[in-house]
């Protein structure tokens, strides 16, 4: 092609002096005129071709590819290694243009192929993201370090291409700047291996509903990143954590209770223990009326009239003997109405037990697991439960404690 030109060139006339420069400059015109063609003719032909015959695939994970340009932007790379090959036969008699075009062509190659592998990694994220196990084990840190990589090594080729040197050489010479690139990569360095210690033992994952309090973030994790973790709280606004904080401090994650068949429900009644007295006739009279606890009182009754007799005990005096208390019918009640509640889980543990005695009354804490875990609707489950149960404390002759107010005073 050269001598061909220069044939051409040697007919231009009064060109006397000036055929090497224009034998060279209508070359390269020439080179550039044909990467551009291939440039169309790849990326309107070949790439237009290729997302054809992708779309008609039932699949749509390749469609992902065309979305991300993967297939668009290796048109890009065909005019450049044109250049590339071609331009040192076209400017052989000018050494120094030569090589600054070959550099430019070659800098130009390996941003385009950064670019690439960026897509490219773009796409199979996406494409994992597709899969139910991507909430489980979130990757996105991973491939943030693979882009991180690509362009570290694609400054390091860079580099190499304009001072001349091989790339191995400016790896080698890296560790003496080890500590240099410790200091910059910092948090990118400390994100990743947080990013590992939380996928390794699943401590957090996209979807989780998570209470961090040192960063009052309450919500949803959106984003698993490589330095930071993205969480929705429930006012809709976005708090951004580091993801070094999920390793260095404590956190609550209601994983276990979204996959658990309840939310638990753990409240206390604290009462008055003024209130509290052993039960009499008139008032076993009054609570064998009740239906959730007319069974528990006559075999408790049977129970206690069999173990009093053995033991001859005088009735006489309340202290004597075992006797029913209201504050323990009570107990049976709130049970047995948890075990007859349709909203509470049966499967799981119910509880209506004492707790040690405070300066404010004695707690009875009910212990159950709400079968709906939606938190407006086992919100109100346990609101209902709560008044319930403080509206029917009365009928067993019990008082509930707060701490009196100014109308207490007052009367």
């Amino acid at each position: 092609m050269i001598e061909f030109i220069q044939q051409w060139v040697n007919k231009i006339p009064n060109i006397g002096g000036y055929e090497t420069l224009a034998t060279s400059a209508a070359a390269m015109l020439a080179i550039v005129m044909v990467a551009t063609v291939s440039f169309y003719v790849v990326k309107y032909g070949l790439i237009r071709l290729i997302d054809k015959l992708i779309s008609k695939t039932r699949s749509n994970l390749d469609d992902i590819l065309i979305k991300h340009k993967v297939f668009s932007r290796i048109a890009y790379l065909v005019p450049a290694y044109l250049i590339y090959t071609l331009a040192p036969e076209a400017l052989k008699s000018y050494p120094l243009a030569s090589n600054a075009v070959v550099v430019l062509a070659a800098i130009y190659m390996v941003i385009m192929v950064a670019l690439i592998v960026d897509a490219l990694i773009n796409s199979l994220l996406e494409i994992y993201h597709s899969f139910s196990v991507s909430k489980r084990v979130p990757i996105k840190s991973f491939a943030q370090v693979a882009k991180l990589i690509t362009y570290f090594f694609a400054l390091i080729v860079i580099a190499s291409l304009v001072i001349g040197e091989s790339p191995l050489k400016l790896f080698a010479g890296l560790g003496a700047m080890t500590a240099v690139l410790m200091l910059v990569f910092k948090d990118p360095i400390l994100g990743f291996v947080a990013g590992l210690q939380l996928s390794s033992n699943r401590m957090v994952a996209i979807g989780d509903w998570v209470d961090i309090p040192q960063h009052d973030a309450s919500g949803d994790v959106l984003e698993i990143a490589l330095t930071t973790v993205k969480v929705r709280n429930f006012d809709n606004t976005i708090t951004t954590v580091p993801t070094q904080s999920l390793i260095n401090d404590s956190f609550k994650n209601w994983r276990g209770m979204q996959e658990s068949p309840g939310r638990r429900i753990k409240r206390s009644i604290v009462i008055d223990v003024n209130s509290i007295k052993f039960c009499d006739e008139e008032s076993l009279g009054r609570y064998s009326k009740i239906d959730y606890i007319k069974e528990y009182l006559q075999e408790k009754q049977h129970e206690l009239d069999h173990f009093n007799s053995q033991k001859g005990t005088h009735t006489e005096s309340l202290v004597n003997g075992r006797r029913l208390t209201n504050v323990g019918t009570f107990r049976a009640y709130v049970l047995a109405y948890l075990k007859h509640h349709p909203d509470i889980h049966q499967g799981m543990t119910i509880m209506a037990r004492q707790l040690a005695p405070t300066d404010t009354g004695l707690p009875i804490e009910i212990y159950a697991f709400s079968a709906d875990k939606n938190w407006g609707n086992y919100e109100s489950i346990q609101a209902d439960i709560f008044d319930h149960l403080f509206a029917v404390i009365n009928e067993f002759d019990l008082r509930t404690f707060q701490r009196p107010s100014g109308m207490d005073f007052r009367r």
